[in-house]
C-alpha cells in the first residue's frame, strides 16, 4: 500500500509543478525583457519514470521553439525594423495543458482517495 500511496504523490508532485509552470508562462506571455536579456522563454515539464521505477520525476526546461517577430515600432523593445521578438507562449495551449494538468492531478487525488478507503476496509476486517 505505500508504494501506491508514493506513486500517486510523486504524480501529484509532478502535476503541481506542471501547473505552477503553465501558471508562469500564462503570466509571462507578453514579457519581451527578461534579466538575462531578450523575450520569455516557455517553461515545459518533462516527466520520466522514477529510478525506482515507482512513480515519476518532474523537471522543468525551456521550450527551444522561437518567439514570433511582430511588428510594432513604437514598442520599446523594437528592433530597428521595428519588429519586437515575442515570447514563444501560445494560451491556447497552456489553456490545454492547464485542464490536462488539472484532470491528472485530481486522478491521482482520486488514487490516494481509493487506496485510504481500501486500507480503512482492511483495518475493520480485522476488528
Amino acid at each position: 500500500m505505500a508504494s501506491s500511496f508514493d506513486i500517486s504523490a510523486s504524480g501529484l508532485s509532478a502535476q503541481r509543478q506542471r501547473l505552477d509552470a503553465i501558471a508562469n508562462n500564462l503570466a509571462n506571455a507578453e514579457t519581451t525583457r527578461t534579466p538575462a536579456g531578450g523575450p520569455y522563454k516557455r517553461l515545459q515539464t518533462v516527466l520520466s519514470a522514477a529510478p525506482n521505477g515507482e512513480g515519476v520525476t518532474a523537471k522543468l526546461a525551456e521550450d527551444p521553439t522561437p518567439g514570433q517577430l511582430v511588428y510594432e515600432p513604437g514598442h520599446p523593445d523594437a528592433n530597428a525594423d521595428g519588429y519586437v521578438l515575442k515570447p514563444n507562449v501560445n494560451p491556447i495551449t497552456e489553456m490545454v495543458d492547464l485542464m490536462s494538468a488539472t484532470r491528472l492531478y485530481e486522478a491521482n487525488v482520486t488514487t490516494l482517495t481509493a487506496d485510504k478507503a481500501m486500507i480503512k476496509s482492511a483495518l475493520d476486517i480485522d476488528r
